[in-house]
């Protein structure tokens, strides 16, 4: 029996999350993910290359700390080196008294102001925090033995996480774990007083690659379909992003006969839920001087949630092809335009000028609060008519586009 889109989108997430398994950077299931991603476009008649980065993946067997006869919960920093060290404890509660603390050798507790959000990572290219910079070069001159840090929760940087993680940065060599903020305020007592910390935390060098499967890449102008493939080590990642992944792949089966006047590209980008991504700085750096052919980006990402509609919004659209995205996406049931949101791969394309649509599930936040980045991102949160009616939409944008085209000259 022919499988429908809606069946061939449930087959796929549970491939990507359940089959395949965890799809974080550098992982075998990564690089499993992007071969079946690559099999899959190429057999709809797509020319497909795979642009390989370096990176590293990275495994911990856990961490433990006691002060004494005390014991503490503690967890390794993602991508942090391990250690094994006995050590006074110092307590720092905020960025003055890290400007004059004497910790070097030490195990340093970073708790309170100074821990109130995630740090972005030392080598962030597309955001930068001073006041994160600071930290990170006064952590460096001090040389503690090792960091442990309390941070309160944060959806709004770490998605549903808790504890989390202050530092989650490959570039960053000393090691660190985490607590919740609770067990940071029950270990301050312990300030002065020798500590044993030790984090089974090993980075191992690997490769990924982004996916690009294109069609008529000779011509003038392109549509250019994004989402990222990768998820968090923490997740099966379903809606973050196996869900926009699926789209992409349905997209693909839909335009298998596509002879349009534009050119098209389909990008599993790699690396959105990793600390230096690397898929986007490399889609980046190869394109740089290409951005200019790329009539609009549509990226999608966290799409298909049980509840609510499919949101879009638009970016650097002028009136005329923001006419036709409205017109088009707005006439599929289920499909709506809402909210502006900065956090997807669309925002490499706006800061390069390039007109882009994002779309997302309605309870976005939501979402964000509650299930993102945690291993309740499953297959079963995500409806699979939602994807055909996303996919199908786009077919539709397509179309609609090469009309305009031919209309333009």
């Amino acid at each position: 029996m022919k499988l429908t889109y809606s069946q061939k989108a449930q087959k796929i997430l549970q491939h990507l999350c359940e089959e395949i398994g965890n799809r974080r950077v550098g992982s075998p299931g990564n690089r499993q993910a992007t071969e079946y991603f690559a099999e899959i476009s190429s057999s709809f008649g797509f020319e497909v290359d795979k642009p390989e980065f370096a990176c590293i993946d990275w495994q911990t067997r856990g961490a433990s700390l006691r002060a004494g006869d005390t014991t503490f919960e503690v967890f390794s920093s993602p991508y942090s080196t391990g250690c094994n060290v006995s050590a006074p404890l110092c307590v720092v509660a905020s960025l003055a008294d890290l400007k004059d603390a004497a910790c070097a050798g030490s195990v340093l507790l970073l708790r309170g102001e100074i821990a109130k959000e995630q740090l972005f990572p030392k080598n962030f290219e597309f955001f930068i925090m001073e006041e994160h910079q600071l930290i990170y070069r006064l952590l460096e001159e001090k040389k503690p033995a090792a960091i442990i840090t309390a941070t309160a929760p944060n959806p709004g940087t770490a998605g549903s996480i808790y504890p989390l993680p202050m530092i989650e940065d490959g570039d960053f060599d000393i090691a660190s774990v985490f607590m919740t903020e609770e067990e940071g305020k029950r270990l301050s007592d312990a300030g002065g007083q020798m500590v044993h910390l030790e984090s089974q935390s090993v980075r191992i060098p690997s490769t990924g690659c982004n996916v690009v499967a294109g069609k008529n890449p000779t011509a003038g102008k392109k549509l250019v379909f994004t989402a990222h493939i990768d998820a968090r080590y923490s997740t099966p990642g379903a809606l973050d992003n196996a869900s926009g992944t699926t789209v992409l792949l349905l997209l693909a089966e839909m335009l298998k006969e596509y002879r349009g006047h534009l050119g098209i590209e389909l990008v599993a980008i790699n690396g959105e839920d990793y600390y230096a991504n690397p898929g986007e700085m490399l889609y980046l750096k190869q394109n740089q001087d290409n951005f200019g052919r790329i009539w609009l980006n549509i990226n999608i990402d966290d799409i298909g949630y049980l509840e609510g509609k499919t949101h879009f919004s638009l970016y650097n659209c002028g009136e005329a092809l923001a006419g036709v995205i409205r017109n088009t996406l707005g006439r599929h049931e289920g499909i709506a335009e809402g909210e502006p949101w900065p956090q997807g791969d669309h925002m490499v394309f706006v800061q390069n000028n390039v007109p882009a649509v994002a779309l997302t599930s309605e309870q976005f936040m939501r979402v964000l609060a509650e299930i993102t980045h945690s291993e309740r991102d499953v297959p079963a949160i995500v409806e699979p008519t939602k994807l055909e009616q996303a996919a199908s939409a786009l077919k539709d944008v397509v179309e609609c586009l090469n009309q305009l085209a031919n209309q333009s000259g």
